[in-house]
């Protein structure tokens, strides 16, 4: 039995969504128990509207919340009876195999390191997310917003991490790496991504050299290797971007009759366009780095995406143990970057 800590009371619309998303969780997977954290009346609202059942249900009594518009130190600092803290805390004492949280990310972040503690030789984790593509299985893409100013180094821990990431959960195998730049030669870029470059193409198996904007939905690479800030920019673009593409094909469709037939004839296409822009079906953004599983869904998360985090995110990563992995790769970086006269 997989048991995760839920912050019940994290995102936009917590916690209705969040409390129906676990509930359809464990309710598809009979292997997952989720501890809902919260308050505890409100918790006890949602699941009596519900009416299901409670087994693998257990709610855990958190009164205080962190808002989004939180400093996420001072909110790590003050607010210890936080559900996102007594989330991550049942992680620590060994109550629960993984955390998960739709409320502020920064405070996440923060509150993941110093309470699950860093992965030997991380000294800063990062986040990954998965990015549909139009032809092909979707992409990993690490960082998008955990380091906004990573070192080399740092993004080699990242290659390999994410390397693993897509062979275990995805299921690529000798999966191909590319470091987002502004050109495809090796030459291009500022100081700290031209070395990376040749961190990566020295000590990565499969690196597949730089990637360009234009080529990330189109290029049969794996994993894409980015700082936080430009993953972040990107993730925020692709989101905004396919909001845009999908509302103005819905408008344009409903602005005459003629327009209506052409929709209707075309809306295999159109839905097919939509399953592979919907991110709901990914779940949330693992943080790769720490000493635990501990995944982040996006603020505006509703039922579907939690269930879908928890159901191909959470479980299959604490079954492959992918933390495990993580350690063993990063002790055999670790001796690459002495040598390089690096560290982590």
């Amino acid at each position: 039995m997989i048991r995760v800590a839920i912050d019940a009371m994290g995102g936009d619309h917590a916690p209705d969504e969040i409390v129906r998303g676990a509930v359809a969780a464990v309710t598809a997977n009979r292997d997952l128990m989720a501890l809902l954290v919260g308050r505890e009346e409100q918790l006890e609202r949602c699941l009596h509207e519900l009416n299901c059942s409670r087994d693998r249900l257990r709610l855990v009594p958190a009164e205080d919340v962190i808002s989004n518009d939180d400093n996420p130190g001072l909110a790590v600092r003050n607010k210890r009876g936080a559900s996102m803290i007594t989330a991550l805390e049942l992680v620590r004492s060994g109550q629960a195999e993984a955390a998960l949280s739709a409320g502020n990310t920064g405070a996440l972040m923060t509150a993941g390191v110093l309470w699950l503690g860093r992965l030997p030789g991380v000294s800063r984790p990062a986040l990954l997310a998965l990015f549909s593509r139009f032809c092909g299985e979707p992409v990993v893409v690490l960082d998008v917003g955990a380091n906004m100013d990573a070192r080399p180094e740092q993004m080699l821990q990242y290659a390999y991490m994410g390397r693993i990431y897509a062979g275990k959960l995805l299921g690529r195998s000798n999966p191909r790496v590319a470091l987002l730049n502004v050109g495809d030669e090796q030459n291009k870029g500022n100081s700290q991504v031209r070395k990376a470059y040749r961190l990566l193409e020295r000590h990565v198996p499969g690196f597949d050299g730089n990637i360009e904007g234009t080529e990330v939905f189109s290029r049969p690479v794996d994993v894409i290797i980015c700082d936080g800030f430009v993953g972040n920019v990107l993730l925020k673009t692709s989101e905004g971007l396919s909001r845009g593409i999908l509302n103005f094909l819905k408008e344009g469709a409903a602005s005459g009759p003629r327009l209506q037939l052409g929709a209707a004839l075309f809306k295999p296409v159109l839905e097919d366009l939509r399953c592979k822009m919907d991110v709901r079906d990914y779940g949330g953004a693992p943080l790769l780095g720490v000493n635990g599983v501990c995944i982040k869904c996006h603020g505006s998360s509703r039922a579907r995406t939690i269930e879908m985090a928890l159901r191909r995110q959470v479980y299959p990563f604490v079954c492959q143990n992918l933390v495990g992995l993580f350690k063993q790769a990063l002790l055999e970086i670790a001796p690459k970057l002495k040598k390089e006269g690096l560290d982590g």
